[in-house]
């Protein structure tokens, strides 16, 4: 999407009065992702995004599994195929280990009191 598309989609939401948003691990949005939060800080929206890289740019939170991990995981596998185990029979892997980033400068100027037990499981 171009960013005239975004700006169109935050707009109706605010027309709509939508209080908050999750936004998709879909790669046009990543592209895209200072847009994304700045349109969510201008319109105050409450939102949930797909990578912590969002939250380093002033988003509220992000839950997703760990990025880190799984490149890590990728290496193995590369590592295992280039010395020539057969990919066909490895096995899948699906992750287990997610991470929640919160951040508590943006949820402040929303408004928000972000609970102990949920700041306790933050990463």
């Amino acid at each position: 999407m171009q960013e005239a598309e975004y700006r169109r989609v935050f707009e109706s939401m605010k027309l709509d009065k939508a209080q908050a948003l999750l936004i998709s691990a879909a790669p046009e949005n990543d592209a895209q992702r200072r847009l994304i939060v700045d349109l969510a800080d201008q319109a105050r929206l409450r939102a949930i995004y797909p990578f912590r890289d969002y939250v380093g740019l002033g988003g509220l939170m992000a839950y997703s599994v760990d990025i880190t991990d799984l490149f890590r995981r990728m290496a193995g596998y590369t590592d295992l195929i280039f010395k020539g185990a057969n990919p066909g029979e490895m096995p899948i892997y699906q992750a287990t280990k997610f991470e929640l980033v919160i951040n508590l400068k943006t949820a402040r100027a929303l408004g928000l009191t972000v609970p102990p037990t949920l700041l306790a499981r933050g990463d």
